[in-house]
């Protein structure tokens, strides 16, 4: 059996973007996610700096709110980080396989993700992109993982001003605008991870910048949280930072305030997060259906229903219905902890682009982009993509297990072009979507 750094490697959990995720021992038995980052990019002196920053970031928060680092080798040759093994699904897959929660588990989820951001930020840093994907849903609670983009609230060497890091549908008006970002954008993003939890989408459906752009202006959709959590999840998703409660006054809503020593007296309340940058300038929509009139032209809309119906790409599991079709299964292998999504080795690409907006599709998952603005998604939170046609437009729709809908239209500007287009497209997604 090989050795990494004298862990034993007893067998590959997963593979991703960054590298290849082990199931690995200690010498005493002990089991570990062993991750290794590709060779090619340990190369890049950038990527080894956003290594070393989340082998910082992982081990500054320790506890039972994440997976705890072991150890790690960010100078050697290969880099490596141990982390302890947690095994569970992440919570888009809970919710895939089990629906929606009730008010209790919304409750208690709520408390356990408040309590980790409240020793996230203790340590000076923002996680940033906090979603349902990124949460494990283990044995003894859930578990924040992947800090590959979690910054020292000092630091600003991995972020350029004016740059979106994060996930649309979970980002914070600030963030979308490209403002300066503080623990207040994960509370935001706790707020629209529990609005997928209850069934619900906060910004509902459409292109990321359609989403940004309805995270920056629009009220949040509600309707299916419960009553009783109703108040806290609208103050989380207040669009200016210094409204939304602070993660230890989310503790008090939801749990009562901790107990004080006696002689301590009341003690001041909590108080809420500084007055972050104000979402004041408009930020253009693009693929926005429900963009209130009045406001700019949106140069990229969601079409209407297509001339040509959907062709459906399906996935789901027992515990949901079947689509009307064949469904069609993604290939589920587990989740590799912090290198992003596992993927299999050596699958068929396929990448489109107009002159604004883009789509990839490979064996990580889909990248939608539109407007210079990119997301992606992982084939284990995908639980469908729609494809289809309308005069000279391809229109590439991803579905999501927690709830989201993410469209991108490409102008294909000739029939023959948008016919090779399809011819390249459809045999790709039936690869990784039929397995």
């Amino acid at each position: 059996m090989e050795r990494i750094g004298g862990y034993l490697v007893e067998r590959r959990l997963g593979e991703g973007g960054m590298g290849t995720v082990h199931l690995a021992r200690t010498r005493g038995g002990r089991a570990v996610a062993l991750k290794v980052a590709k060779a090619e990019l340990a190369a890049d002196p950038v990527f080894r700096e956003r290594f070393r920053s989340e082998v910082e970031a992982a081990r500054a928060v320790g506890g039972f709110h994440t997976a705890p680092v072991v150890d790690a080798d960010v100078d050697g040759d290969p880099l490596w980080l141990a982390t302890a093994y947690i095994p569970g699904p992440t919570l888009a897959e809970r919710l895939a396989a089990e629906g929606a929660m009730d008010e209790a588990g919304l409750r208690a989820l709520a408390a356990a993700l408040a309590e980790a951001l409240e020793s996230i930020h203790s340590c000076g840093l923002v996680h940033r992109d906090l979603k349902p994907g990124n949460i494990i849903m283990a044995a003894d609670g859930p578990r924040v993982l992947d800090f590959g983009i979690a910054r020292a609230v000092e630091s600003t060497r991995l972020t350029a001003t004016g740059t979106a890091f994060g996930t649309p549908g979970f980002l914070a008006p600030e963030q979308a605008l490209g403002h300066e970002v503080t623990g207040a954008a994960d509370v935001f993003a706790l707020g629209a991870v529990l609005v997928a939890a209850a069934g619900g989408s906060a910004w509902g459906e459409g292109t990321p910048m359609g989403l940004m752009y309805r995270s920056v202006h629009e009220p949040p959709d509600l309707s299916t949280v419960p009553a009783g959590l109703r108040d806290v999840v609208a103050q989380c998703l207040a669009k200016e930072p210094s409204a939304r409660p602070t993660p230890a006054a989310l503790l008090d809503r939801l749990t009562g305030p901790a107990p004080r020593p006696a002689g301590w007296g009341p003690g001041p309340a909590t108080p809420p997060y500084a007055p972050g940058t104000p979402a004041a300038p408009p930020y253009p929509p693009a693929g926005d259906p429900r963009q209130p009139s009045g406001t700019p032209p949106q140069p990229f809309p969601v079409p209407p229903a297509p001339a040509t119906p959907p062709q459906p790409y399906a996935a789901a599991p027992q515990a949901r219905p079947a689509p009307p079709q064949a469904p069609l299964t993604p290939h589920q292998t587990p989740t590799a902890y912090g290198f992003g999504p596992p993927v299999p080795y050596a699958g068929p690409e396929v990448a489109l682009a107009d002159g604004d907006s883009g789509a990839v599709v490979n064996a990580t998952g889909v990248q939608l982009e539109v407007g210079g603005v990119a997301a992606d998604f992982p084939w284990h939170e995908v639980a469908r993509v729609d494809r289809g046609r309308r005069g000279h437009h391809l229109t590439l729709t991803v579905r999501l297990w927690d709830g989201g809908v993410y469209s991108c239209e490409l102008n294909a500007r000739r029939r023959a072009r948008l016919t090779e287009w399809v011819a390249r497209l459809d045999p790709v997604l039936a690869h990784y979507l039929n397995r």
